[in-house]
C-alpha cells in the first residue's frame, strides 16, 4: 500500500511540474494528466496496472459532481442573461443537434452499427470549458463571444449526460418503448432542475444561520450539501448531475456568509477532481487497443469537428445575430474533454458488448480534439481577427473573508485600453458613498491608492463597496477618459 501512495504522489507532482513547464504554450493540464496516466500505466512504463472499470466509473462520477457544481457556481447571472439565448441554446438543443448530426453520418452514411453510432454520438456531444479556456487565456476575445463559449461549455454537460443515460436505457432495458424513454428523459431534466433550485435555498439558509468558530466547518457543510443534492435527485430518478449544476448556479449568484472562502474551496476541489480523474482515466486506457481502432477514431473526430459541430452551431444560432466570424470560431472551439471520457465508461459498466470499443474511440477522439483544435485555437482566433494579446493575470489580489452577514464585497475592475494611458485621479472619482479603493495592481507592481494617484490603462482596481453599488463603481472607474501621455514633440504614443 505504501508503494501505491508513493506512486500517486509522484504522478501528481509530475503533472504539476510538467503543466507549469508547458504553461507558456497554454497546454491544458488535463492533457498532461491524461498523458501521465498513460505513461505510468500498464502499456508504457508498466508501474501501475489498473483496469477496474467499475471503480473508475464511480470515482469519475463523483469527481464530475464537484466539477459540475463549480461550473454552475462560477457562471455569473449577468453574463448568462447577456448571452442566454445563444449560450443556453448551444448548451441544450445544440447538444442534441450535434448528437443527431453525428449519428446520421456514422449510421446513415458510413453504416456503422446502430448501437455504436448512437452511443458515440450522444457521449461525445458536449464541449469542455476547462480545456477551451486554458488554451484561450492568453487571447482577448470579444466579451459576448467569450461569455457564449464559457457558459455553453459549463452548461452543456447535463444534456449530454441525459442523452447518454436515455440511450443506454433504451438499448439495455429491452422492454421500454420510445415514449417511456422520452418521458424518462423529460423527467430527469425537469426534476433535476427543480430539485437543484429548491435545495439551494435551504442550503444558503444554513450557511447564513450557522456561525462555527472553525471556518473549515463551512467546507464540510458544502461537501455535504453537494452530495445531498446529487443523491436526493438520483433517488427521485432525476438527473443528479443537472441538479448539482443548478444548485451551484443558484448559490454562486446569491450572497451568503463566507462565500469567498467557499468559492475558493469549491474551485480547488474542482481542480483536484479534474486532474485526479484524468490521471485515473489515463491509467485505465490501453493505447495498444488503438492499433486497430485508430482509423475509426480519426473518422469520428473529423465527422464531429468538420460536420456535426458546425451544423449544430449554424442551425442552433439562426437569427441570433452572432456574425459569420463568431459562428466560425464557435464551431472550431468545440473542444471535447472530461465528460465524454467519463460517459464512455457507462456502456462498459452496463455490460454492453460495444462498451470497450466505444470507450477507446471516445478517448482517442478527445485526445485528437485537444491536440488538433487546442493547438490551433489561438491561431484561428487571430486569423479571424477576433483576438488581441490578453492582459497578463494580476500577481496580487485581495479576498474578503466574511464570517457574518454583510452587504460589503470586493469589486475588481480592469481598466480599459490602451496600456499606460493616464486616467483620472483617485480623489476625482465619483465613487458611491461608503466605497473605497483598497488596491491598485499595475503590472508587477502594487500602487498604494492615494488621493493624487492617477489611474492608468490596464490597471486592476479593487474597491470595497456595497454590493448594490457595483454598477455605480464600475461606471465611476470606466467612464473616465484614459489618454496616452504625449511623446516628445507633442504627439501621442507610438510613432
Amino acid at each position: 500500500m505504501n508503494e501505491l501512495y508513493l506512486l500517486t504522489a509522484v504522478i501528481l507532482i509530475v503533472v504539476v511540474l510538467v503543466a507549469a513547464l508547458l504553461d507558456r504554450w497554454s497546454v491544458p493540464v488535463i492533457l498532461v494528466a491524461l498523458g501521465a496516466g498513460i505513461i505510468f500505466g500498464s502499456d508504457v512504463l508498466g508501474l501501475w496496472d489498473f483496469s477496474d472499470v467499475n471503480l473508475s466509473n464511480q470515482v469519475a462520477g463523483m469527481a464530475l459532481v464537484f466539477i459540475l457544481f463549480q461550473g454552475g457556481f462560477s457562471t455569473r447571472q449577468e453574463d448568462f442573461r447577456s448571452v442566454a439565448l445563444a449560450a443556453g441554446g448551444l448548451a441544450t438543443w445544440g447538444v442534441v443537434l450535434t448528437a443527431g448530426a453525428t449519428f446520421l453520418v456514422l449510421w446513415g452514411v458510413l453504416r456503422w452499427p446502430l448501437q455504436e453510432a448512437m452511443l458515440l454520438a450522444v457521449i461525445i456531444s458536449s464541449t469542455d470549458a476547462a480545456a477551451t479556456f486554458s488554451i484561450l487565456r492568453r487571447q482577448q476575445l470579444p466579451r459576448r463571444l467569450s461569455s457564449t463559449l464559457e457558459i455553453e461549455s459549463a452548461a452543456n454537460d447535463p444534456m449530454a449526460i441525459l442523452l447518454t443515460l436515455a440511450a443506454i436505457e433504451a438499448f439495455t432495458s429491452g422492454t421500454g418503448t420510445w415514449y417511456t424513454v422520452a418521458l424518462s428523459f423529460v423527467w430527469k431534466g425537469a426534476a433535476g432542475i427543480a430539485i437543484g433550485w429548491l435545495l439551494a435555498r435551504p442550503a444558503l439558509w444554513l450557511f447564513n444561520r450557522l456561525g462555527p468558530r472553525d471556518r473549515g466547518h463551512y467546507y464540510v457543510l458544502l461537501l455535504g450539501i453537494v452530495l445531498l443534492v446529487y443523491s436526493l435527485a438520483e433517488e427521485a430518478r432525476a438527473s443528479g448531475m443537472l441538479a448539482v449544476f443548478v444548485a451551484g448556479y443558484v448559490t454562486g449568484n446569491l450572497p451568503f456568509v463566507h462565500k469567498q472562502g467557499v468559492a475558493n474551496f469549491s474551485a480547488a476541489l474542482s481542480t483536484i477532481a479534474d486532474i485526479g480523474m484524468f490521471v485515473l482515466l489515463g491509467l485505465l486506457i490501453s493505447p495498444r487497443q488503438w492499433a486497430t481502432l485508430w482509423p475509426k477514431g480519426v473518422v469520428l473526430f473529423l465527422v464531429l469537428t468538420l460536420i456535426a459541430r458546425p451544423a449544430a452551431v449554424w442551425l442552433g444560432t439562426l437569427g441570433m445575430k452572432l456574425g459569420l466570424k463568431n459562428r466560425a470560431f464557435i464551431s472550431w472551439a468545440g473542444l471535447r474533454g472530461a465528460v465524454p471520457i467519463i460517459l464512455a465508461t457507462y456502456p462498459l459498466v452496463a455490460g454492453m458488448a460495444v462498451g470497450r470499443d466505444v470507450f477507446n474511440l471516445v478517448f482517442f477522439a478527445v485526445l485528437m480534439s485537444v491536440l488538433v483544435q487546442g493547438s490551433s485555437l489561438g491561431v484561428v482566433a487571430r486569423w479571424l481577427r477576433l483576438s488581441t494579446t490578453a492582459r497578463p493575470q494580476s500577481l496580487y489580489n485581495l479576498e474578503l473573508i466574511t464570517m457574518a452577514h454583510s452587504d460589503l464585497d470586493l469589486i475588481v475592475v480592469d481598466l480599459p485600453d490602451p496600456q499606460g494611458a493616464q486616467g483620472p485621479r483617485v480623489r476625482d472619482l465619483p465613487l458611491p458613498p461608503g466605497s473605497v479603493i483598497v488596491l491598485i495592481t499595475r503590472g508587477s507592481e502594487v500602487v498604494i491608492p492615494k488621493g493624487n494617484t492617477h489611474l492608468e490603462g490596464w490597471d486592476q482596481v479593487t474597491v470595497l463597496a456595497h454590493v448594490k453599488d457595483e454598477a455605480a463603481v464600475r461606471s465611476a472607474l470606466l467612464d473616465g477618459e484614459y489618454v496616452l501621455p504625449e511623446a516628445p514633440g507633442g504627439e501621442n504614443a507610438e510613432p
